[in-house]
């Protein structure tokens, strides 16, 4: 059984990474600081004493004493005065022999200098050392002291405790202890503040489920069959999915586009009006180098603001294939009903000449069912080629029979199976809707009659469709056409409109002949190119 990984939440990742940088940031800053207020503080010190000492190697009185034997108590009583004004460790003046002439332990006047370090100085060097005397560790600054002359008649030695400036060090590091303590105090609030201020502009989600449910959604989106392509505010492309891709390399075009502006890629498309609209365009159809595809374009909408728009689309040929499929099972489910509808009408004929015992009329009646039935069938499956076609027209047969309208197709000529299967579904589109629609307009007629008749002659094939309904009025013949357009109620006004798209579609032409009254009769003639040919 795999274990699975113990995942973090953002607000913990969040603090513990910004605590750890300032930490060490702090650190860092910490060691330098400490450092330079180090050196600054011993220098310092070091700057003072030896101020100290030139101050008392410069003096008269310590240069008078010197040179005077008896006036030597007055070097102890003026080193003493300055030492406490200075706070210094030590002062000490010494002759040219190391001999002390002041000290702050009287006992030791008269004795040599002790720490070894004053030999540079008696020899006419300034200088800071460190050394060990009789006070401890302390830091001293040696200066040569000269008479008139210009002769070194001794050196003054002023010491500073090396204690001392610890101390003043500790001080000044325990103060960068608290401002680092503080800013570290400060990092893990403002660490705390940024992790709930992202992970409210994450939707409270984790790093962990965005990471999943980003896989979902690439995968999702990568599964889908209909191509997806996706923009942002900018006409950015961000996505494309592997359909897409498909219909762009058998389109001819670049198949990783992500990066690239819309329009560059893609001039024909129209989602650079969808972002600048935020209205959606559905079922809308747009050719891509030769490719026809159906494609439904949507704006991306967040708070309230279009944030980027996405395309779906399906090659229009899998679309096409599809609707014939759809079109032939409705049409034999139509044709099924209906001759099962009639058959049962025929049996109850039958049912009732045998119980009268009308064998005679019986007779006769079957022979006419069968020689009625084998006409239609007949002359349908001798002349059309296209099974498809044949069994269309079959099946509208036995619908026009159950509406109770009569209904004959004249096929005079043969009319061969089409090179493209694409002309059959059309076909089926035109004249479907146009036998559904003659069908519904001779509801209410006396004369309920429909003449269809298909001519095929050097590569163009004919249509002609009469019906005996009361006719389209003059006033909305131009109308009809139109998309949606219908006197029937809603939901309707699309028959003819498909109509008109698919003899668009094949390259053909029509005409509508329409008297009030005295019906319709609409002319049709295509390009047909048959199988083969």
């Amino acid at each position: 059984m795999q274990t699975q990984r113990f995942k973090f939440k953002l607000s913990t990742i969040i603090t513990f990474f910004v605590c750890l940088v300032v930490l060490v940031s702090l650190m860092i800053t910490d060691l330098l600081i400490s450092n330079t207020v180090s050196e600054n503080i011993r220098k310092h010190q070091e700057e003072k004493a030896r101020m100290v000492s030139r101050s008392i190697a410069t003096s008269h009185v310590i240069i008078e004493a010197l040179e005077d034997e008896r006036k030597t108590n007055e070097i102890q009583d003026y080193t003493m005065d300055i030492q406490s004004a200075t706070d210094m460790l030590f002062i000490v003046v010494m002759d040219m022999n190391g001999i002390r002439k002041s000290h702050p332990n009287p006992d030791q006047i008269g004795k040599h200098f002790v720490g070894g370090d004053e030999k540079e100085a008696l020899k006419g060097k300034e200088y800071v050392s460190s050394s060990r005397g009789t006070l401890g560790e302390s830091l001293r600054a040696f200066t040569p002291i000269y008479n008139v002359s210009g002769d070194q008649i001794g050196v003054v030695a002023v010491g500073i405790s090396l204690e001392s400036v610890e101390k003043a060090l500790g001080k000044s590091h325990r103060g960068i202890l608290t401002v680092t303590v503080l800013g570290l105090l400060v990092g893990i609030i403002g660490a705390v503040l940024l992790a709930r201020y992202i992970k409210r502009i994450l939707f409270g989600l984790e790093p962990f489920a965005i990471a999943k449910i980003f896989v979902e959604r690439s995968t999702m989106l990568q599964s889908v069959h209909e191509g997806i392509i996706a923009v942002d505010n900018e006409q950015t492309i961000t996505l494309v999915n592997r359909s897409a891709r498909q219909i762009f390399k058998k389109a001819g075009l670049s198949v990783d586009p992500v990066g690239m502006k819309i329009n560059d890629y893609l001039p024909s498309t129209r989602l650079d009006k969808v972002l600048e609209k935020g209205k959606p365009e559905l079922d809308e159809e747009q050719t891509i180098n030769g490719i026809s595809i159906l494609v439904n374009r949507v704006p991306l909408f967040v708070n309230g603001e279009v944030v980027g728009a996405i395309s779906t689309f399906r090659d229009k040929t899998e679309i096409n294939q599809l609707a014939e499929q759809l079109t032939g099972v409705k049409t034999y489910a139509e044709a099924l009903r209906a001759q099962s509808h009639e058959f049962m009408n025929r049996l109850h004929v039958i049912l009732g000449m045998v119980q009268m015992k009308y064998y005679d009329d019986l007779t006769e009646y079957i022979r006419a069912l069968v020689g009625h039935q084998n006409q239609e069938i007949g002359n349908i499956a001798q002349h059309i080629k296209d099974p498809a076609l044949a069994g269309f027209l079959m099946g509208k047969l036995s619908y026009a029979r159950e509406e109770n309208v009569e209904l004959m197709i004249e096929v005079n000529t043969l009319i061969p199976e089409p090179a493209n299967p694409k002309i059959t579904h059309e076909l089926i589109t035109i004249l479907g809707n146009l036998i559904d629609n003659a069908i519904e307009a001779l509801t209410d007629s006396i004369d309920k009659t429909l003449d269809v008749t298909l001519h095929y002659s050097k590569n163009f094939l004919t249509m002609e469709v009469l019906d005996s309904g009361p006719g389209i009025p003059d006033e909305i013949q131009r109308n009809v056409l139109e998309k949606g357009y219908s006197t029937k109620g809603e939901n309707r006004g699309y028959g003819l409109y498909l109509v008109t798209k698919s003899i668009k579609n094949l390259g053909g032409e029509w005409t509508i002949d329409s008297k009030l009254l005295l019906g319709t009769e609409i002319h049709i003639q295509i390009p047909y190119e048959v199988k083969g040919g």
